[in-house]
């Protein structure tokens, strides 16, 4: 197994991405904690993950809530290997909208979500992380390309591959690898969150993979995939890399 008694943290464990990752890390040896929000997807998580992960609700903007799972990680398992910065999203934070009419509000919870929370749940878990740790931090294929409506969000995940190299130079000494997996469109329920009805939801949906290459939506468990390359061994010579896992869709605008 890739990640046999590897202790590992994962936000945004409890659903999509971030959950398809959890499984996949257990099924390599795993053990560790997923973060949420939502006490509700935290249980049905934590409970189909088994004893070996933990469920801890906090909410990846409020700095007092990472120091709080990290601490609660040290005392429990008594070390941390890795890290996957799940948490994010551009659908039900105000993000979805055109700059003509967005808020500044919108724009701030866009980048608190999505970049500002990256930062400090790296600087947050650093105390707990061993020497020769990996790091994975999620962004999306939207950084490479232009999405009507989602400029905040698109370049906040862009920031996320910046902070990917830098974060690698500055923790060159402790060799700490820091690297970035970046989706395309992916099953998850984000889909459901749209407020659409079920017909109209599918339609949207089937334009997402018409844009596809593949012709097909991603899987989380196919990212999750993705994400125990660069948390293993297996990607030793990866460095403030970057993994695009989109079925192709990147290509039109390399």
């Amino acid at each position: 197994m890739k990640l046999q008694g590897k202790v590992a943290v994962i936000t945004g464990g409890n659903s999509g991405i971030g959950f398809g990752i959890a499984q996949e890390f257990k099924k390599e040896g795993a053990k560790g904690a997923i973060v949420g929000r939502n006490r509700e997807t935290l249980d049905a998580a934590a409970q189909e993950l088994g004893d070996d992960f933990i469920a801890l609700q906090g909410d990846v903007t409020q700095l007092a809530d990472l120091e709080r799972v990290f601490r609660a990680v040290a005392d429990r398992f008594g070390k941390l290997d890795t890290l996957v910065v799940s948490a994010g999203g551009a659908i039900g934070v105000g993000t979805a909208a055109s700059v003509a009419s967005s808020s500044e509000d919108d724009f701030q919870r866009a980048v608190d979500l999505n970049l500002k929370s990256v930062f400090f749940t790296v600087q947050k878990a650093l105390p707990h992380l061993k020497d020769g740790a990996s790091i994975v931090l999620v962004a999306s294929n939207s950084a490479h390309q232009g999405s009507a409506g989602l400029a905040a969000y698109s370049a906040a995940k862009a920031g996320v591959i910046s902070f990917a190299r830098s974060f690698s130079l500055d923790l060159l000494e402790r060799n700490i690898r820091v690297n970035v997996l970046s989706p395309g469109s992916t099953d998850t329920p984000v889909f459901g969150k749209f407020g659409l009805p079920a017909e109209v939801a599918a339609q949207v949906k089937a334009g997402f993979v018409e844009s596809i290459p593949l012709k097909r939506i991603g899987q989380p468990r196919e990212m999750g995939r993705v994400a125990v390359f660069l948390a293993s061994d297996d990607s030793s010579f990866m460095l403030g890399s970057e993994v695009l896992a989109d079925g192709g869709s990147s290509m039109r605008y390399a």
